[in-house]
């Protein structure tokens, strides 16, 4: 069956207004270049809400060697693959800015189920894997913008490209840096990111930035369909947030470094974990679980199973075959992803 060994996924390059993925080339080891095509979205079960989108599943991950998508098997067979929980609740992207993107902000919860009749806002994190030069991001508003200073700005846009950075905070950033971005915070990633974002498996959106580059949005693609008043509210102009996230060492134990890089200091909603093996076995216990590799070549194993993986393979855990499997290898790190 689909579900009693760990599940790998064609590629799923999806269509963003921006330009970016030539990182890509050293991360998964193919031929990208810098195009319309700058996210990888893993193990993915979310519709992308692109404006001109024609299919239902841009953006749903397809089963390695099958005809399925990844939302249909969550559907059919729901206790082997996410147990006790009615939804896999997170979603994972890769991507690669290669300009800035439009400033933005993402609704929480109650905005969602108020404008998108969604249980699930936007609330997501970055971890910084690689950089180009000057790389770096904006996070929270400058110190007294007001919302009225923000319409200015957003007016200022229509004809000045730097007219909504100027608003908000910019931060440099580099290798292994982590980033969380509750919900209604004002953020951008700046040029020179490639960033594993994990989030609230949505894809809502506000950024009412006419330009990103050379590109003009729409007001769907700014507003998503919303007028700008209802849009306005996903942004927060009182709150501060500190920028970068500390890991906690959880354990460090016959060659494994066990790290949490989000957890419930920061959210109910998702945890992000850090595993760095070294000559030792990490058994994946977790089930329901997204795995990425993002550094080094190892082997997976379980009964009758064996299967080499590397720097740029992803793949899900099922519920009801955790701690059947385990990954070893030499300088091997793996993000941990679940809700």
């Amino acid at each position: 069956m689909l579900y009693d060994t760990p599940m790998f996924f064609e590629r799923n390059r999806v269509f963003r207004v921006y330009q970016g993925g030539s990182m890509f080339d050293a991360f998964f080891c193919d031929d990208s270049i810098d195009g319309n095509y700058p996210e990888e979205w893993i193990a993915s079960a979310v519709q992308a809400l692109n404006q001109n989108c024609t299919s239902k599943k841009e953006g749903v991950s397809k089963i390695r060697g099958t005809e399925y998508y990844f939302d249909e098997v969550l559907e059919k067979y729901p206790k082997q693959m996410l147990g006790e929980k009615k939804k896999l609740g997170v979603l994972v992207k890769l991507l690669d800015s290669a300009v800035r993107l439009p400033v933005q902000a993402h609704p929480d919860r109650i905005l969602s189920k108020k404008y998108f009749q969604s249980n699930y806002g936007k609330e997501e994190c970055w971890i910084i894997l690689a950089t180009r030069e000057n790389a770096c991001v904006y996070f929270g508003f400058q110190e007294g913008i007001t919302l009225e200073d923000f319409k200015e700005a957003i007016q200022k846009g229509e004809h000045d490209q730097q007219a909504m950075e100027k608003v908000l905070v910019r931060h440099e950033v580099s290798v292994g840096d982590v980033i969380f971005i509750p919900p209604k915070v004002a953020h951008a990633i700046g040029a020179g990111c490639l960033i594993l974002e994990i989030q609230e498996p949505t894809d809502f959106t506000i950024q009412p930035e006419r330009w990103c580059g050379d590109y003009r949005l729409s007001d769907y693609e700014m507003y998503l369909g919303l007028d700008k008043e209802e849009a306005l509210e996903c942004f927060d102009f009182d709150s501060h947030y500190d920028v970068r996230q500390v890991p906690i060492l959880l354990s460090k134990l016959n060659g494994i470094i066990y790290e949490s890089l989000v957890d419930e200091r920061q959210t109910k909603n998702f945890k992000v974990n850090k595993v760095t093996i070294d000559g030792g076995n990490y058994l994946l216990s977790k089930g329901s679980g997204i795995y990425v590799i993002i550094e080094g070549k190892g082997k997976m194993i379980g009964k009758e199973y064996e299967k080499l993986v590397q720097k740029g393979d992803y793949f899900f855990m099922p519920y009801h075959i955790a701690s059947q499997f385990e990954i070893i290898g030499e300088k091997l790190i793996v993000m941990e992803c679940y809700a």
